[in-house]
């Protein structure tokens, strides 16, 4: 999944009909992270204002260190962060939709509309629906592939990927978010696996469905927390 998006995020970032300028190379990474104007500007932690000189500046340099929770830009619908409403276009880019489709469908569906068949990584595994934790994992590899750095590792400081992961996580497995969450899945689904029965609409909040649902998640958190803290 690295070595592939590395090559094929550079077309789903591309200004439409033109070329990146100044060129990325799809083979090699030193140039891209907040080295480059387009990739900078997607990695942005959200709140910060890319086109202000110092921002860029600091994080070209290293001086403003870039942890694994502060979620970049490119994260929200057409990269536009509401600080009055975080939760607002969370995790609705079209550049994660793409990359999802491109690692679960196959990389020929990108493209196309979404279809009842399902073919690639998600028949294999036998998924017909959007898992929180396929979200995060796309969302990581994402970041990965726009960043400068040329190895994946859990425990790279500079990508600080296994906080990111987590981070996110914590979110969407935290049960007081459940509502958003079910929302943020039932629109995946439109966009990935429009026939599955997980695309209709969102659970009803208060159903007894709603109600195990958020039990199981409180356990999951529950249980992870201990083993973060044990």
């Amino acid at each position: 999944d690295t070595k592939t998006l590395k090559s094929a995020v550079l077309d789903w970032i591309s200004p439409k009909g033109e070329p990146i300028q100044p060129p990325l190379h799809r083979n090699s990474k030193i140039d891209r992270g907040f080295n480059h104007e387009l990739t900078g500007s997607l990695l942005c932690p959200a709140g910060l204002d890319w086109n202000h000189p110092q921002t860029k500046e600091h994080l070209r340099s290293g001086e403003m260190l870039v942890c694994g929770d502060q979620w970049p830009v490119f994260l929200y619908a057409h990269y536009i962060y509401d600080p009055e409403d975080p939760w607002c276009g969370l995790l609705r880019s079209r550049l994660l939709v793409c990359a999802y489709k491109h690692v679960f469908t196959s990389p020929s569906s990108v493209e196309r509309e979404p279809k009842a068949t399902r073919s690639g990584n998600a028949r294999l595994h036998g998924m017909n629906s959007v898992t929180i934790a396929s979200l995060a994992y796309i969302a990581t590899q994402v970041r990965f592939s726009l960043s400068s750095s040329s190895v994946f590792s859990r425990t790279d400081t500079t990508t600080d990927s296994e906080t990111f992961y987590h981070s996110l996580l914590d979110l969407l497995e935290d049960p007081e978010e459940c509502q958003e969450v079910d929302e943020l899945l039932t629109w995946w689904n439109r966009q990935v696996f429009p026939t599955s029965s997980a695309a209709k609409r969102p659970t009803s909040a208060n159903s007894a469905l709603s109600k195990i649902r958020q039990k199981r998640l409180a356990l999951k958190h529950a249980t992870r927390l201990d083993v973060v803290t044990a």
